[in-house]
């Protein structure tokens, strides 16, 4: 499968909120939005980062809209994010993706948080060099409880 990424365009969005509303997905993800069937929530969280100085990117995957990636935040503290559609869960879309991401974003440190039970998202950080410094416990809204993640980091 071919992977690339890609500027967001507008019409991306509706298959984003789409894929974000898959309670299989949305239950791994475990930190998400408070409503994420919110569409108003979701175009002004969307309206706001595209206007700030994030790094947005669509994910295609021989060329259809499979997800999205992000680099985010405060300098050297700046978080790394995916989100692929369950449909195109294990065939390394999200590791080819997130490559191309580090490649185009070459500040280091990048950190990265996952679910501790999210072996998936995990076993991607890993593949593309980030490594566990840190555990955490926060509240995860899809989950509707605080679960234990990982703070995980990538170095120069």
């Amino acid at each position: 499968m071919h992977v690339v990424l890609r500027e967001v365009h507008d019409s991306d969005l509706p298959v984003f909120f789409r894929q974000m509303n898959d309670p299989e997905s949305l239950r791994m993800a475990a930190f998400t939005p408070k409503d994420p069937a919110d569409r108003d929530a979701f175009d002004a969280h969307w309206a706001k980062v595209r206007a700030g100085g994030d790094v947005l990117r669509t994910i295609l995957a021989d060329g259809d809209v499979v997800g999205s990636a992000a680099v985010y935040g405060e300098p050297g503290e700046r978080e790394v994010t995916y989100w692929v559609d369950r449909a195109y869960w294990g065939q390394g879309i999200a590791t080819a993706a997130l490559r191309a991401l580090l490649a185009e974003v070459p500040e280091r440190p990048l950190y990265a948080r996952a679910a501790a039970d999210n072996t998936g998202s995990r076993r991607v950080l890993a593949k593309c060099g980030f490594r566990q410094t840190a555990t955490a416990r926060g509240y995860a809204p899809a989950r509707g409880e605080e679960i234990d993640e990982v703070v995980l980091t990538l170095q120069g």
